[in-house]
């Protein structure tokens, strides 16, 4: 379908998108298919500078703050790595676009229009090929971030924030042929396997 495609891992904290992510860059390494991989907030190096800023659990940034960081994260991303490998290489992105309306739309109730004005004018026509949405219930999100020896800033909100997150992310996806939902309350080993075949035919293996 895509040789060189923009693929998305989409969800809220203990979704295991971080995870699936790793296990598709393994699979791609494997297959000897050139690839880059980053994360957002982070990935190149000044936006790892500003992730550690806005996850500092010390932080405490107005939303719209946090938006102009994330914004300003994504740019450092688009002019420093995904510009010079667009269509040249897979890129792997672990959270993009959609995370933003995601928390800062639906989470934090920020204006959409901004949000979509911000992205069009930092990524020009760039687009994203594939998003896989990992969607988690709240008894397991609690439970893996229980279990988290590090936490951060987005990962001591109150569970009704993670629903708005996560209903919003739900809401984006709809009617949607790009998207592939993964229920992350299911076996990992089964949505492994989900994750690789969907991939095999977005690359025509």
């Amino acid at each position: 379908m895509y040789k060189y495609p923009i693929i998305v891992f989409e969800g809220i904290e203990g979704s295991g998108k971080s995870f699936h992510i790793k296990n598709l860059e393994k699979y791609l390494k494997k297959k000897k298919i050139k690839y880059i991989k980053l994360r957002e907030p982070g990935g190149s190096k000044n936006s790892e500078k500003i992730r550690n800023l806005i996850l500092n659990k010390s932080s405490n940034f107005s939303r719209l703050t946090d938006l102009f960081l994330y914004m300003a994260a994504r740019n450092e991303n688009y002019q420093s790595i995904i510009k010079k490998n667009y269509k040249k290489k897979i890129i792997l992105i672990d959270r993009f676009i959609d995370s933003t309306i995601a928390y800062q739309h639906y989470g934090m109730g920020i204006d959409k229009k901004l949000i979509n004005h911000l992205n069009k004018f930092i990524l020009n026509n760039i687009m994203v090929n594939f998003t896989f949405l990992n969607i988690v219930n709240m008894k397991n999100l609690k439970h893996r971030l229980k279990r988290r020896s590090k936490k951060n800033r987005y990962d001591n909100f109150k569970i009704n924030f993670y629903q708005k997150v996560q209903k919003g992310y739900i809401q984006i996806s709809k009617n949607k042929k790009n998207y592939m939902m993964i229920n992350s309350n299911k076996k990992i080993t089964e949505n492994k396997k989900i994750i690789i075949k969907k991939i095999n035919s977005i690359l025509s293996l």
